[in-house]
């Protein structure tokens, strides 16, 4: 359960960080409160998922959800740049999430 947990922490630190990107600054008040809500989720599904794994192996995994869901989705929502080496260094995260799932207890 507490690999569930980290997933959906890492799919609401997705919606977040997104989410800020609509907010232009805070400014608007609908994408700000939501983007608020997803960060609490986040965190909270988080702290869930510490309860049983290690911090330093939840925290990369989370981050690195996170980080492989933006840029995806910068990509696809925001024209980002796509390169080689840019998808060779998700691909570096996502052998690292791989990884640690692997080897933790």
């Amino acid at each position: 359960m507490e690999w569930i947990n980290l997933l959906i922490a890492g799919i609401f630190e997705i919606s977040w960080a997104i989410g800020m990107k609509y907010t232009h600054g805070f400014t608007l008040p609908i994408p700000s409160i939501l983007t608020v809500i997803g960060m609490v989720l986040s965190f909270y599904f988080l702290a869930l998922a510490l309860k049983q794994l290690p911090l330093g192996t939840a925290y990369a995994v989370w981050t690195g959800i996170g980080t492989i869901g933006t840029v995806i989705l910068g990509i696809i929502l925001f024209k980002e740049p796509v390169s080689v080496m840019r998808i060779f260094c998700i691909l570096l995260i996502v052998s690292g999430i791989t990884g640690l799932k692997l080897i933790s207890n």
